[in-house]
């Protein structure tokens, strides 16, 4: 007797590859489409003005000469407004991690009248423009006698709704078995905060430590209005300042931002790992 003939099940790696290289093709010209403006970038620092304004416009520079480094060093102090930028960067990051991190925790895990109420006030704030503060914040800096001085650009930083509500979404993702193994050991709530709770949401804070390290050392409006002698004043301020009225020297503004952007870079490749961990598990339950 012939044997039954046996069906071979269907490959799932060629049925994978057939369903999902519509995506791979997508992403790689949306990968693509973002790599170019960083390409253009630095194509243009290597140009001289008069090959930046020619018609139609030129891909490849000319010759490759570095001369819009040397440009940019000798018109902009760089080193005071990097110490500056680095400054308040640090001011603002730590206090902003730390403060969120508090009342996150606050908001997930410590029960009180109101919480929910007060909660959805910081959601709230998150669709109100960061412009309309301006005027508050800049009275209350302007009081404290804090004008022209480093801590004035990092102060208002320290209180993010957003990071608030980052760190809540980690914090009540957590089981509550830690805590409570935590208090069968005698452990104060702040103990299980910091020895405990807080460990476990590192990539969290590798988040809110990489998004607002970029909105710190990006921001220009806030210097501009806390720095009016113009002491103090960081980077993004001289690269402003390389625009002219009637006319811009591009490849030394594309040198300066391209140099401005290193640290940046260097933070984020630290950080990639737990940035997108972070990131991933951020709005899962809650």
């Amino acid at each position: 007797m012939a044997e039954p003939a046996v069906r071979r099940a269907p490959r799932k790696g060629r049925q994978k590859t057939t369903a999902t290289w519509p995506i791979h093709v997508a992403l790689i010209i949306a990968a693509v489409i973002m790599v170019v403006p960083f390409v253009w970038q630095i194509l243009t620092l290597f140009k001289t003005t008069s090959e930046v304004s020619r018609i139609p416009p030129t891909i490849l520079p000319d010759g490759f000469d570095p001369h819009s480094f040397e440009t940019f060093f000798s018109t902009v102090p760089f080193w005071s407004m990097f110490a500056v930028s680095t400054g308040s960067l640090v001011l603002r990051v730590a206090g902003q991690v730390a403060v969120a991190a508090l009342a996150g925790y606050g908001f997930a895990r410590m029960p009180f009248r109101g919480r929910n109420a007060l909660f959805g006030v910081f959601v709230a704030m998150l669709m109100v423009p960061s412009q309309l503060f301006l005027i508050g914040q800049y009275g209350l800096i302007r009081d404290l006698g804090l004008l022209d001085t480093l801590p004035a650009l990092a102060i208002p930083g320290l209180f993010s709704a957003f990071g608030t509500f980052l760190m809540r979404q980690a914090f009540l993702n957590l089981p509550k078995d830690y805590e409570e193994a935590a208090r069968l050991d005698g452990a104060n709530p702040f103990q299980i905060f910091w020895y405990v709770m807080l460990p476990m949401v590192r990539p969290m804070l590798a988040a809110l430590t990489v998004l607002t390290g970029l909105y710190s050392w990006n921001d220009l409006l806030w210097p501009l209005i806390v720095s009016p002698s113009g002491q103090n004043r960081p980077l993004p301020v001289g690269l402003a300042g390389l625009q002219g009225q009637f006319g811009t020297d591009y490849p030394t503004l594309m040198a300066g931002a391209f140099v401005c952007s290193i640290p940046l870079v260097i933070v984020f490749l630290l950080l990639q790992r737990q940035f997108f961990a972070g990131i991933a598990n951020s709005g899962l339950k809650g």
